[in-house]
């Protein structure tokens, strides 16, 4: 497999991504207990023995938690954080006194966020800061003001996005004197709209999917890193419960399974196959924190299948053979 393109600014950083978003002991407002402080050591751990060296997390995942436990992980084993990248999100507010749920990329918010991001990763910098959505009413020019402000600062080294368009990123670096490094998106083997979208051009049964045209063909054309949260499909295809799920998501978890055996590998792992066999050089996040789920996963990125299996995968999903 190609480096992918996220390599060109962090080095060696891995195929795979693990997703801290589950770290910390749930959504809600109980404090953090040892036990929570212990499965973030034994998912780290399991990420690095995987090959895993990139880990993402956001400001809201589990109301701050998930970075506050990690940071007690980096506090406790210093030297760590010299072996690892680290990527945080903002922009995302819930509600609160003063609105309800709401998306905020000023400047203001942007370097508040990042300020409680690095106290709670009791870390000195970012190596990449994402938008986590896109604010109808930013403002380019004072994203690159900030920018250029955590930038200077050393506390964060990278910029990229989540969840935008071509054009919003396009309109985004209109502004700014430095690369957008990456587009966090959903996609996976259930959430396929991104594929879909290149498949059914001018045909009238793709009217209704709502992906961005050219989206992927210009993030690989401008060497923009697509990371892909939700990979796993929360474990649809790989050993969740399917009493109430579809024909085509069961017979795609007995596919799934039949591959894992014929590759001689793990049912998580042939689903993330799925995501690094496409040209775009896809990194996938992997949001469990079950350890053994997360070492299973791990393989992936040994496994090339083939056009036929990838097709296979594909069309199993959809439940539908292709136009």
């Amino acid at each position: 497999m190609h480096d992918t393109p996220l390599a060109k600014y962090l080095p060696n950083v891995s195929k795979l991504i693990f997703g801290c978003m589950g770290l910390g002991g749930g959504w809600n407002k109980d404090p953090l207990t040892n036990t929570h402080t212990q499965q973030a050591h034994v998912c780290i751990d399991t990420a690095i023995a995987g090959g895993i060296n990139l880990f993402d997390h956001a400001d809201i995942y589990t109301f701050g938690k998930a970075e506050q436990v990690f940071g007690q992980v980096l506090k406790q084993r210093p030297k760590l954080r010299e072996q690892i990248y680290i990527q945080s999100k903002c922009g995302i507010r819930f509600a609160d006194e003063q609105g309800p749920k709401r998306y905020d990329l000023s400047k203001q918010w942007i370097e508040q966020s990042v300020e409680g991001s690095l106290k709670r990763l009791n870390t000195d910098y970012l190596d990449v800061l994402m938008l986590h959505r896109p604010d109808p009413l930013i403002q380019v020019e004072e994203v690159a003001q900030v920018f250029s402000r955590l930038k200077e600062s050393g506390k964060v080294r990278h910029f990229a996005v989540s969840n935008m368009s071509q054009q919003q990123i396009q309109f985004l670096q209109t502004a700014l004197d430095m690369p957008i490094v990456a587009n966090q998106i959903e996609a996976s083997l259930k959430q396929s709209a991104w594929v879909d979208e290149g498949v059914y051009v001018g045909n009238r049964d793709g009217k209704d999917i709502n992906f961005t045209p050219g989206f992927i063909e210009y993030c690989t054309e401008q060497e923009i890193q697509i990371q892909s949260w939700g990979s796993l499909c929360q474990g649809l295809y790989s050993g969740k419960q399917l009493q109430n799920a579809s024909p085509a998501d069961i017979n795609t978890a007995i596919l799934v399974a039949k591959l894992a055996a014929l590759y001689s590998t793990s049912a998580e792992a042939i689903v993330l196959a799925w995501l690094l066999r496409h040209p775009a050089l896809i990194q996938p996040v992997i949001g469990t924190t079950n350890a053994k789920r997360l070492a299973a996963s791990c393989s992936a990125v040994n496994i090339e299948l083939t056009r036929e299996h990838w097709y296979a995968l594909y069309v199993s999903a959809k439940g539908h053979e292709l136009p």
